[in-house]
């Protein structure tokens, strides 16, 4: 039974968090000190000159930056609440937790940090002014939002990096205790998406649109959250740095995308994030099983 716990993590604790969301979505005050930790405990194996842009990371950038907008232009004829729900799971940028993930797959965790850190700008600065375009907020300002990302950005990723390597510097024995625990990381994210995972399902019983549009966006999350972790490693390969590259470009902060849907857009294009955490989770769980059936080899 532990065995397939442990084989099985995320499934596991995204089956948790459906099956007990009433209890876990009253926890979501745990989840940013979760995230937290468990950066920490990854940042504290990456020195300071492992985080520097490389040319997949602008790529990348470039991606984003033009996929989300085409999207939406094709889409917007066969439905708005698809088209809406597909660019934003397009622009969002990646999650914190992608460094988790990524170290647990053998990849850079530094190479994927150094990513979202750059898209976390880039999109603080983009949708701003794009989403408006789509549908109109004016209580809301550039100023007002570029921070409120920004300060996520610098809460959840920038703070526990800075006191990774203060740990580092500052107290080495410290340091050689939290690094000799490899996957103390990986299981408070499990944790955490069994929190996040529980709070997406309460938040879908504000869901008024019709079926057919939900059959739409779960079908059309589910393509788009495979292409983007194809592209993220195809292109990764040219670049020698194909885990990173998936994870940096198919696994996505859901929780600011729904807060972008809520914000810019159509509260009911918050559906497309919830389902994109169903599909990039079972595209991780997919990736785990495959490394361990290659390290059992």
């Amino acid at each position: 039974m532990l065995k397939f716990l442990k084989d099985w993590t995320l499934p596991v604790a995204m089956l948790a968090g459906i099956i007990g969301f009433p209890l876990f979505s009253k926890l979501t005050f745990l989840t940013p000190a979760l995230i937290f930790i468990m950066l920490l405990l990854t940042f504290s194996k990456i020195r300071p000159q492992d985080l520097k842009p490389k040319p997949l990371h602008i790529w990348l950038i470039v991606i984003q930056v033009i996929a989300a907008p085409l999207a939406y232009l094709l889409l917007r004829g066969v439905n708005e609440i698809l088209a809406q729900a597909i660019m934003v799971c397009l622009i969002c940028p990646t999650a914190t937790s992608a460094a988790v993930i990524t170290s647990k797959l053998g990849g850079s965790a530094a190479s994927v940090s150094t990513y979202t850190f750059l898209i976390n700008i880039v999109v603080s600065m983009i949708v701003p002014i794009m989403f408006p375009l789509i549908e109109s907020h004016p209580e809301i300002s550039f100023f007002q939002s570029f921070s409120i990302i920004l300060y996520r950005v610098f809460l959840l990723l920038i703070c526990p990096l800075i006191a990774a390597w203060l740990i580092q510097l500052l107290l080495p024995k410290v340091h050689k205790t939290i690094s000799n625990m490899p996957d103390l990381a990986f299981y408070l994210w499990a944790l955490a998406l069994t929190i996040v995972t529980a709070q997406i399902i309460s938040s879908f019983s504000d869901y008024s649109a019709g079926w057919e549009t939900a059959v739409y966006v779960c079908i059309g999350t589910f393509i788009v959250c495979c292409l983007q972790f194809f592209v993220g490693k195809t292109l990764g390969s040219v670049y020698n740095d194909r885990i990173s590259g998936g994870q940096s470009l198919g696994q996505k902060n859901t929780i600011l995308a729904i807060w972008m849907a809520h914000t810019y857009l159509n509260p009911i294009a918050a559906v497309g994030p919830g389902f994109y955490v169903l599909w990039q989770n079972i595209v991780n769980s997919w990736q785990l099983w495959k490394k361990r059936k290659r390290d059992g080899k």
